[in-house]
């Protein structure tokens, strides 16, 4: 069973936070919500306060198969700030495991250097900060050990691709068809 870490900050946005989470767990992927608060309570971009699964401060994520980001202002900020995740982040990338970020968010692999030679995606108005990459403005982008999303609508077919990242094609299919995503798409 693969292994994934998403930190939290205080200013996340909900739906990039929570959609992944919600996909992997159906796919039964161990993914773990990690408070960089202090606390395991984190309040999001839009006033909601969700209580996360551990803290920076508690967790060991040199086991993660993948490290995520969400979005969202002051989220992505605060989560780049921060020099736990800033270390976890560039940690995990140089051991040639996978990262991503989504919205905002990629403004803390570009500014990590992991983006260098890449191509990536963020929500408009932040490509200037996704230094060295090659911005593509796609739904979601992967190169090698690293994914991008643009924004909230694009939560789910991220959250789809990081599930055939990880290796679970077949469940990512089976999820596209029985949350409707392909009906949506149809």
């Amino acid at each position: 069973m693969a292994k994934v870490y998403e930190f939290i900050a205080n200013g996340t946005e909900e739906i990039e936070a929570l959609t992944v989470v919600d996909v992997l767990r159906r796919a039964g992927v161990e993914i773990q919500t990690v408070s960089i608060t202090g606390e395991k309570e984190a309040v999001l971009s839009h006033g909601v306060k969700i209580e996360c699964d551990t803290t920076i401060e508690d967790a060991d994520t040199t086991d993660a198969d993948m490290l995520l980001l969400p979005g969202g202002l002051p989220g992505a900020t605060n989560l780049n700030e921060h020099e736990g995740v800033r270390k976890a982040m560039l940690a995990q990338y140089e051991a040639g495991k996978k990262v991503g970020a989504i919205c905002a968010a990629p403004l803390v692999l570009g500014s990590l250097g992991i983006l260098k030679g890449k191509k990536a995606t963020c929500y408009p108005g932040f490509e200037d900060q996704m230094t060295g990459a090659e911005y593509t403005a796609e739904v979601f982008t992967i190169d090698g050990n690293v994914i991008t999303g643009c924004g909230p609508a694009a939560t789910l077919p991220y959250s789809y691709a990081i599930l055939e990242m990880l290796g679970y094609d077949k469940e990512a299919s089976a999820l596209r068809e029985g949350m409707m995503f392909n009906k949506l798409m149809a």
